[in-house]
C-alpha cells in the first residue's frame, strides 16, 4: 500500500463496520480494514473478486438495497464523481452512517462536507449532514 492509502486505512480502522461503495478493482483498502478487525462489505455494480475477510454484494448506490449498508459505521468511497456524492450521502443517512469518499484530484464535493487532510496528501470528505463520527 502507498502512504494515502495508509492513512485512509488507519483512518476507516477507527469505526468496527465499513461498507465500501464502488471497490472496483482496488480491494486494497478492504482489505487492509478486514486485516485490522473492521467488518467491511464492499459493492459494485459488477461482479468483483475480493479478498478473503471482505464481504462482496452486487449493488448500485444509485438503487440501492438498504439492507446491505445497515449496521455500517461508514460508508465509503473512493475517487468518488460528484454525481454519485448525494446518492451516497442518501443511503448512508438511510442507515443512520457515516458518509467518508474521497474524489478524484479535481473534483469538488457535492454536499457540504468537512474536509480532513491525510497525511500522504489524500483529502477524506465527511459529509455534515451524515452520522458524525470524528
Amino acid at each position: 500500500m502507498n502512504d494515502p492509502t495508509e492513512a485512509l486505512v488507519a483512518r476507516l480502522a477507527s469505526v468496527d463496520s465499513v461498507v465500501e461503495v464502488g471497490v472496483g478493482n482496488r480491494p486494497d483498502v478492504a482489505a487492509a480494514l478486514a486485516e485490522r478487525g473492521v467488518d467491511v462489505t464492499a459493492t459494485d455494480v459488477y461482479e468483483r473478486p475480493v479478498p478473503d475477510g471482505v464481504a462482496f454484494v452486487v449493488d448500485d448506490v444509485l438503487d440501492p438495497d438498504r439492507s446491505v449498508y445497515e449496521g455500517a459505521d461508514v460508508v465509503f468511497a473512493r475517487n468518488l464523481p460528484p454525481e454519485l456524492h448525494r446518492p451516497l450521502l442518501a443511503v448512508a443517512r438511510s442507515v443512520g452512517a457515516a458518509c467518508w469518499f474521497t474524489t478524484l484530484g479535481g473534483d469538488q464535493p457535492a454536499v457540504a462536507v468537512e474536509r480532513e487532510q491525510l497525511p500522504g496528501g489524500e483529502t477524506l470528505y465527511r459529509a455534515r449532514d451524515s452520522k458524525a463520527l470524528e
